[in-house]
């Protein structure tokens, strides 16, 4: 999208060609405003009016007002009589109702569009919102953009200086553009709103910057189709030491500054394989992991009955992430979703909308998508280069199972595994998943909370937990060996790189990525 200087030399064409009608697309109006003074200030051989609903009509540059009847109405009629006898004129006209449809005001503007027309005039729209096709096409548009970074770091640049002798400040270049990266998304005055509440405090320091996204997060409140997921501090995956270590080198390239380069930041990635064994808990390690927002795409919300709904709350949703970057985007069980056969085509068309975005967008939004079922994956969601990399997520190895049972002995029964013990319950818990390991710990730790049991329970007791649940593994065999056969050729192993069996029932393939 198009910068505040771009815009502006846009708009300025417009007028130079004499377009009878303008129209400006923003939701910010101030910086509108701005653009329009500026402009006006160019053409200083040429009448400029700005109407206004709380100031009515008034000139430009001086600000005089025209009339004290501040009402629409009065401001049309007056400039009706202005473009029937005086050329080059023009008026802006700002914060206007019932535009998007043919209503009694869209009619009566592109009456004085055509007006203005016939003597040279010029009639500018400012407008959040779409106008009537029949308003229009009667002249151009533009579209002034939120700022971008360059413009938020000159802005926040300014305001941080212009402090730097009363208040405490640390942060330097470095840290103004990552300020400026993580306020990306927001408004001119939203982020001048913010810098100024963490100035008032007495001191701008480095670890401010985190505090960041926490003001961004509460400038957009309830987000159309997304959850804010809190964080905890304690959130930890066992295993999986492939992925860990390729995440790590993304977290770098999500810090990156890549202003001025032709290059766009990390997707994202997906996550497939044996439900339980840490797919979800990833995604929010993630985000605690690089100290960024969460948030999670709830499907379920965009999917609406009428036709287009669904597909117009998707791109409502997917924006409104691009706006909050940088952040993780969390969708779960993504196929439950796209993977419809029998619903008119809105899931194709779903799967065209994501795929769009996934291309497209240049937005610091890490997407970290999970899938249980598959089988019902759309192929072209797994086309390589459509996320950074699909990882399969297998039932943890021993080693990884003897990370999962100490994360979670010390952390629920507050209890260290003796190796004796260890060796035990690995050969118990072959086969189990880590949610499965996580159940069984907090049932033994419950069990002892229950029995005011301040010691472990002996090696015979512990055991008899895991012995007594079945895993998913052995109560369904054949679902789990369908999910390894397609990650044995479709996915690197997010753990240690198991040999998993073919199609044919081979040995597979061991990939290990470095």
């Amino acid at each position: 999208m198009p910068a505040f200087a771009e815009t502006r030399e846009l708009v300025r064409n417009y007028l130079a060609a004499r377009v009878p009608l303008v129209v400006i697309r923003s939701i910010e109006l101030n910086r509108c405003l701005s653009l329009i003074a500026s402009v006006a200030a160019e053409f200083k051989t040429m009448p400029f009016y700005l109407q206004s609903r709380t100031e009515g009509l008034k000139q430009l540059p001086s600000g005089q007002q025209v009339s004290d009847d501040t009402s629409l109405a009065a401001a049309m009629e007056y400039a009706t009589s202005l473009f029937r006898r005086t050329e080059y004129v023009n008026f802006a006209f700002t914060d206007i109702e019932d535009l998007m449809d043919e209503s009694s005001t869209s009619r009566h503007l592109a009456e004085l569009a055509r007006l203005a027309e016939t003597k040279a005039g010029t009639v500018i729209i400012v407008s959040d919102k779409p106008v009537w096709s029949g308003l229009g096409r009667l002249g151009m548009s533009a579209e002034l953009d939120l700022p971008n970074e360059e413009e938020l770091l000159t802005e926040i640049t300014s305001m941080v200086d212009a402090h730097r002798a009363q208040v405490q400040i640390s942060w330097q270049r470095d840290e103004l553009r990552q300020a400026a990266s993580t306020l990306l998304g927001v408004t001119q005055t939203e982020a001048t709103n913010v810098i100024a509440t963490m100035l008032a405090r007495g001191s701008l320091a480095q670890e401010d910057l985190t505090k960041l996204s926490e003001h961004k997060d509460r400038i957009f409140g309830e987000l159309a189709g997304l959850e804010r997921v809190k964080l905890r501090d304690d959130y930890r995956v066992g295993g999986l030491r492939n992925l860990r270590n390729w995440l790590r080198k993304k977290s770098e390239l999500m810090r990156a500054d890549f202003s001025g380069l032709a290059i766009k930041p990390p997707k994202g990635v997906l996550l497939v394989g044996v439900p339980g064994c840490g797919k979800s808990l990833s995604a929010k390690t993630i985000a605690q992991d690089w100290g960024l927002p969460l948030y999670r795409l709830d499907m379920s919300a965009i999917l609406g009955m009428y036709v287009g709904q669904s597909e117009g709350r998707l791109k409502e949703a997917l924006e409104t992430a691009d706006r909050v970057a940088p952040c993780v985007l969390w969708i779960d069980e993504i196929e439950k979703a796209l993977s419809g056969s029998n619903d008119g085509g809105t899931s194709r068309r779903l799967v065209g909308q994501f795929l769009y975005w996934l291309q497209e967008s240049t937005s610091k939004v890490f997407m970290v998508a999970t899938a249980n079922d598959i089988s019902a994956l759309p192929p072209e969601l797994t086309r390589k280069g459509r996320f950074d990399e699909i990882f399969f997520v297998d039932l943890p190895d021993r080693s990884d199972r003897e990370e999962i049972l100490r994360l979670y002995f010390t952390s629920k029964a507050r209890f260290d595994l003796p190796p004796d013990l260890c060796a035990r319950l690995l050969d118990a818990t072959e086969g189990f998943s880590g949610a499965e390991i996580d159940a069984v710990v907090n049932d033994i730790a419950l069990s002892m909370f229950n029995n005011h049991q301040s010691a472990m329970y002996d090696d015979e007791t512990v055991l008899s937990f895991f012995e007594n649940t079945i895993p998913f593994s052995q109560s369904n065999p054949e679902d789990l060996a369908e999910i390894r056969a397609w990650g044995s050729s479709r996915a690197v192993p997010a753990g240690t790189a198991p040999v998993l069996p073919s199609f044919d029932g081979g040995a597979g393939r061991r990939i290990v990525l470095v």
